[in-house]
């Protein structure tokens, strides 16, 4: 394989999620190589540079989207700097997988539509890549559980350190944006749908200001409704589960699939109501994080079409726009479409 065969990418900032999850499966992606990583503190940068055994480290973001031997940016930045950086990245001529969500609001994601359209942006959900997502929906679209009418879903998780990013509201923390988005996305990925409107309950912490628990109805139309509780502040759970006319399907991990051990989907098709003749179906192991990487790279190169880019991005924003509206009003809030 020559280099021209590879994407370089550069990681913009030592963040926790790039070092121990996305930045080693991009190494493990054949058609990427890891050229540089870099962090407002020069000697941070290099120690993790050493860590992973990336060649080139840099002590500010400026210094590594200038450099020209750099194809790609990983943007895994709180979640206030992504459009920000993203369109730095942009104008200096590099892709970019930005982590989710994309923005902090709709108006703000809006923002990329002024990006070259000649580089990629891709919202970082990498669930979309896992081949257990992208079976469960093989599974929905042949009809075997009937129509698909319900998506239901539950993530959660306990966090009260005020230092985190997640418990920072000016700054992008809370629930629905760390979380939230994944069922939103769970229900506009299965559904193959936009929803129409949604409704909310949340609470909000009374020192950090962020969502630390919300509960969502989200209406596709046509009979077709996603539900989904997420939470900073409850025991860790997560699950995702199709509803049809004449069966289920479960996702029994469908966020944080180990990337090292095999997978699991349940295809309940109601025989007893304690699901124990349910099909297991097992799928073997794989990083999605990897899968997201290569499927990037291999449309940087040319290769293949990437599925999702800034509209799609766009798009959940507006569904997250929503739900803040609701909680505003106490009402349903409809859902934007531009």
């Amino acid at each position: 394989m020559t280099k021209s065969d590879k994407i370089r990418w550069g990681i913009l900032s030592t963040a926790n999620i790039g070092m121990t999850k996305v930045t080693p499966a991009i190494q493990k992606s054949a058609h990427s190589e890891v050229v540089a990583i870099c962090s407002r503190n020069a000697e941070q940068a290099r120690a993790a540079a050493d860590k992973l055994g990336i060649p080139k480290a840099y002590g500010s973001y400026e210094e590594l989207l200038a450099d020209p031997d750099i194809d790609a940016i990983y943007n895994p930045l709180p979640n206030h700097l992504h459009v920000e950086l993203t369109l730095a990245a942009n104008a200096q001529g590099k892709h970019v997988l930005c982590e989710k969500p994309i923005a902090i609001t709709a108006e703000d994601a809006r923002k990329l539509r002024g990006a070259r359209t000649d580089r990629l942006i891709l919202e970082g959900f990498m669930v979309r890549f896992h081949q257990q997502w992208l079976r469960a929906r093989e599974i929905a679209r042949s009809g075997e559980i009937g129509e698909v009418r319900g998506v239901r879903a539950v993530f959660t998780y306990f966090n009260t350190d005020p230092a985190n990013v997640r418990n920072k509201a000016d700054i992008g923390g809370g629930g629905l944006l760390d979380i939230g988005c994944y069922p939103v996305t769970g229900g506009r990925f299965f559904f193959e749908a936009e929803p129409e409107r949604v409704v909310a309950l949340v609470d909000r912490d009374p020192n950090f200001g962020t969502d630390r628990q919300a509960s969502v109805i989200a209406d596709f139309g046509q009979g077709r409704h996603l539900t989904f509780l997420v939470s900073t502040q409850l025991a860790p759970n997560q699950s995702l589960e199709l509803l049809g006319t004449r069966g289920r399907v479960e996702i029994v991990i469908p966020y944080n699939a180990p990337a090292d051990t095999a997978t699991a989907l349940l295809v309940d098709r109601g025989l007893t109501l304690d699901g124990s003749l349910a099909r297991r179906e097992v799928l073997p192991p794989s990083d999605q994080y990897t899968e997201m990487a290569e499927a990037f790279a291999l449309a940087a190169l040319g290769r293949q079409a990437l599925p999702y880019g800034v509209e799609d991005a766009i798009s959940s924003m507006h569904v997250l726009d929503a739900i803040f509206e609701s909680e505003r009003t106490g009402a349903w809030a409809s859902v934007q479409k531009r």
